[in-house]
């Protein structure tokens, strides 16, 4: 019975494995080589590049040390797509990343197909605990790149001055905004961290007791509608109302709105993977930095939670997601949809999904947090300084 459990196991994730590749070629496929080999800025890696990393992460930390015999598709391309594990060897700087037009995306698809051959092999002749640890891991790091991908080539595409579409936009359902109410809860000492015997990324550990003081979470993420009346109030204008870095940042970089929002005509347009489209204030607001969101929230007369507070207030939701969707992603996933939030429309969209959501904690480890052995121990915690934390999903 263990061994036909085991057997099983395997086999979800063998086939979880291969639906993940194959949804990064379908997001990549409406792209040119073009746009693949772009980077508008040094925080935008190309998608190309995307697609060879999330390869060599499979190479280099599974193939490599456990499938005898395998042979590296090119022994260049651990310098080219290493992105930050100093243990397996020097890579090209990142801000350059733009500047290599070779390989192409021919070439890469031929080292994915040449990756994936072999991982399938891997995967046909059963995986110790900890080596289907890391086939988890790096599933859940390339999904973690199809974000990436979609957020970089908006990015690209929105400093093209004839305003492409990435793929048509999903219908929106008609609809007014829900009233923005509020959710109380008492406080106390309460468990944080992952809970479960299901994925976790270590940083997500160890599981901890914190103390609240009682507070209150609003049941719906802050609309463009909302953020439409901050502008009218000028938000962007008042002092008293930013950090004092965030002010600075105003004034030196020229904010006025929210990144990819324009006017036109006295109308405010919003630039997505659909094209540009005139704001629609049922929408959640998206790309706004931490210095707007800390601004917005004291204009509201309120704050940013805390990540414990969100947590708390995440674990009371059924659908934490938001998006009423699997962990996972099938066979196969029409690039036509999900590509911005749904109007938040009678409870069509939740609090705790689909925009990542600011919250006032500095990223830092829990109590207790131990790295992973290895260079695989160098994917979050080195990492956990000058930054905030945000959660929810994109």
């Amino acid at each position: 019975m263990t061994s036909l459990l085991t057997t099983m196991e395997d086999r979800v994730l063998g086939d979880r494995f291969h639906a993940t590749r194959r949804l990064t070629e379908e997001l990549a496929a409406p792209l040119s080589a073009e746009d693949q080999t772009v980077q508008s800025m040094p925080d935008v890696s190309p998608t190309k590049w995307h697609r060879a990393h999330a390869t060599w992460f499979f190479e280099t930390f599974l193939l490599v040390p456990s499938l005898p015999g395998y042979r590296v598709f090119d022994p260049g391309f651990g310098f080219l797509f290493n992105s930050y594990y100093e243990a397996v060897g020097p890579r090209y700087p990142r801000p350059e990343r733009g500047m290599v037009t070779r390989p192409g995306i021919a070439e890469i698809a031929e080292y994915r197909h040449h990756v994936d051959t072999a991982m399938g092999e891997l995967l046909d002749r059963g995986l110790d605990a900890d080596l289907a640890g890391l086939v988890e891991l790096g599933i859940q790091h390339e999904q973690q790149h199809q974000e990436l991908l979609l957020m970089d080539i908006k990015h690209v595409l929105s400093l093209n001055p004839t305003h492409p579409v990435y793929a048509k936009p999903a219908p929106v359902r008609p609809g007014a905004a829900t009233p923005s109410t509020w959710t109380v809860h008492p406080g106390g000492t309460v468990p944080i961290g992952h809970e479960g015997d299901g994925f976790g990324f270590d940083n997500e550990f160890p599981r901890h007791l914190v103390h609240l003081e009682p507070f209150a979470l609003a049941d719906r993420p802050v609309t463009c509608g909302d953020w439409l009346e901050f502008l009218d109030d000028d938000g962007y204008g008042r002092p008293e109302l930013w950090l004092s870095e965030g002010w600075a940042a105003v004034n030196s970089l020229g904010w006025d709105a929210p990144l990819y929002w324009s006017r036109h005509d006295g109308e405010w347009h919003e630039f997505t993977l659909g094209g540009e489209q005139p704001v629609d204030p049922d929408r959640p607001v998206c790309h706004i930095s931490y210095f707007e969101a800390d601004a917005f929230a004291r204009w509201a007369g309120a704050r940013l939670p805390s990540e414990a507070e969100w947590e708390v207030a995440c674990r009371s939701r059924t659908d934490p997601r938001g998006d009423g969707t699997a962990d996972y992603p099938g066979p196969s996933l029409s690039v036509t949809t999900r590509l911005h939030p749904d109007p938040v429309v009678g409870g069509s969209s939740s609090p705790f999904g689909d925009v990542w959501q600011w919250t006032s904690s500095a990223y830092s480890a829990y109590p207790g947090f131990i790295p992973a052995a290895g260079a695989v121990g160098e994917y979050n915690g080195k990492f956990m300084v000058n930054q905030y934390v945000l959660r929810g999903g994109s």
